[in-house]
């Protein structure tokens, strides 16, 4: 894959694990596809840019894509998006496990 800066520890760092979460479901926003409300090939390759991923070769895209779909559709939910995200962020899950399970407890008690 294309080299990645993790700037996920930083975010968490100011945002705080709420904070964190909601800028990786805004992040999550910019890259689904409006009218399939998940993240497909097509709209990452479009959408990655905004991110300043805008050099991910198509090779990067499919394994990005293989390594988060956990149901096996060929697209990223926003979970899946946001296991992905702190799964490419060795350096948080080392400093910041906690971050999400706080996060996920509270996404789960304001359902």
């Amino acid at each position: 894959m294309s080299q990645f800066e993790d700037f996920l520890p930083i975010m968490a760092d100011k945002l705080g694990g709420d904070g964190l979460i909601e800028e990786l479901c805004n992040g999550f926003q910019l890259l689904m596809d409006g009218d399939k409300g998940v993240i497909t090939f097509d709209s990452l390759k479009k959408n990655s840019s905004l991110l300043g991923l805008g050099d991910l070769s198509d090779d990067d895209i499919v394994s990005m894509l293989r390594e988060g779909d956990f149901d096996g559709d060929g697209a990223l939910n926003q979970m899946e998006f946001c296991v992905l995200m702190f799964r490419l962020s060795p350096n948080l899950m080392d400093q910041s496990e906690f971050l999400l399970e706080e996060a996920l407890e509270q996404e789960f008690t304001n359902f």
